[in-house]
């Protein structure tokens, strides 16, 4: 299912670049279910089954159910109750992963690896001379599935932004063109939640300020913007605009990975916050394993009920290589700032000084995504 059409204009215009997104379906249960066919056809969840289990991948039969990433597994197991749990196989991840990357290289040497399952490729000037960005998606995404027997979604676009959200469209296994022209009418028809970086948590806040489309988003002038969303406000308004002037960085570096949970309700007894502590572990060494990040200093943020931001971090003098070692840090960083003065309403943990970052490199545009 595709809404491309095989044109070669999708980039000509002067100054525009020739972008592709790519990013597999599913991927980590796409494997499982490619390597096992008792699996084909069925609920699959990557990760582990316990009580402090977590759900690193779900299939596309699973999230019908509402299973998703980053969900407890006892959660999904309620959801959905054939779900079968799978543990992770990195080592078959990585292997797809670098297939695919080879592929992307076959045609142009600017690509952007987000992680294992998703790259941007700047195609503006193709090593083939293919000339249209329409004709490479096409062209990879067939010979991904030849040669891994996996799925491929793509976005085609102008800028990164478009070209990410474009890939979504028409998931699993299709691919969608955003032109010239077409990218602020096709943003405004968005939900605020499609937008990268607008979290559930961050579609409520616009929906108390009357935002619930890019339309509405574009309404808003800079000024405005800022008085209500801080930093993000920059990237607010030229999102709702189509407008995204990042280059595809085949160096690029990143500085950190992590994540965080947001409590429905205050904790601080230290049993509930030692086992939040273990669901925040497992979610975070999935990014770590999923990005192959390598890094030194582990930082344990809270937020208090009154939102007060604290943080605590450890840096040891060589790469953390097991999940052993970097749990084991984070549950030592937890237990230094117990008894808690008050209840906390998030809890996050962060592995950075990663190998081959540099402290001094400029932020990069989307990175305050995260925050709402």
């Amino acid at each position: 299912m595709s809404d491309a059409k095989d044109t070669d204009d999708e980039g000509e215009a002067d100054g525009l670049r020739k972008i592709i997104h790519v990013d597999m379906d599913a991927f980590f249960a796409s494997v499982e279910q490619r390597d096992n066919p008792d699996l084909r056809g069925k609920p699959v969840a990557v990760g582990g089954a316990g009580g402090r289990g977590v759900v690193a991948a779900a299939s596309y039969e699973a999230r019908k159910f509402g299973v998703r990433s980053a969900m407890p597994s006892v959660t999904a197991k309620r959801l959905c109750p054939d779900l079968i749990f799978v543990r992770h196989r990195f080592d078959a991840y990585k292997e797809a992963s670098r297939q695919i990357r080879a592929i992307f290289l076959h045609y142009t040497d600017l690509v952007e690896p987000l992680s294992l399952d998703e790259a941007y490729l700047d195609v503006t000037e193709d090593k083939l001379g293919i000339g249209s960005a329409t004709r490479i998606a096409e062209l990879i995404r067939q010979e991904i599935r030849a040669k891994t027997r996996l799925t491929a979604s793509a976005g085609v676009s102008y800028n990164k932004f478009l070209a990410k959200i474009a890939s979504d469209q028409n998931k699993p296994d299709g691919m969608c063109v955003i032109r010239p022209g077409e990218g602020a009418e096709f943003v405004a028809k968005l939900p605020i939640r499609r937008f990268h970086g607008v979290g559930p948590k961050g579609a409520e806040k616009m929906a108390r300020l009357g935002i619930a489309t890019g339309a509405d988003l574009a309404t808003k002038d800079i000024a405005w913007l800022r008085s209500n969303f801080g930093s993000f406000a920059d990237y607010l308004y030229r999102a709702a605009r189509g407008i995204d002037l990042r280059p595809v960085r085949a160096s690029r570096i990143r500085k950190s990975v992590g994540g965080e949970r947001t409590f429905s309700r205050d904790l601080s007894a230290g049993s509930e916050l030692r086992e939040t502590m273990e669901d925040i572990i497992d979610i975070v060494w999935t990014s770590i394993e999923k990005t192959e990040a390598k890094g030194r200093t582990v930082t344990l943020k809270m937020k208090y009920a009154d939102f007060q931001a604290v943080s605590r971090a450890k840096t040891v003098d060589r790469p953390i290589e097991t999940k052993d070692e970097f749990a084991g840090i984070g549950r030592a960083l937890l237990e230094e700032m117990l008894p808690l003065p008050m209840p906390i309403r998030l809890m996050g943990l962060t592995l950075s000084k990663l190998e081959g970052s540099d402290e001094k490199d400029e932020p990069r545009a989307d990175a305050q995504l995260s925050l709402l």
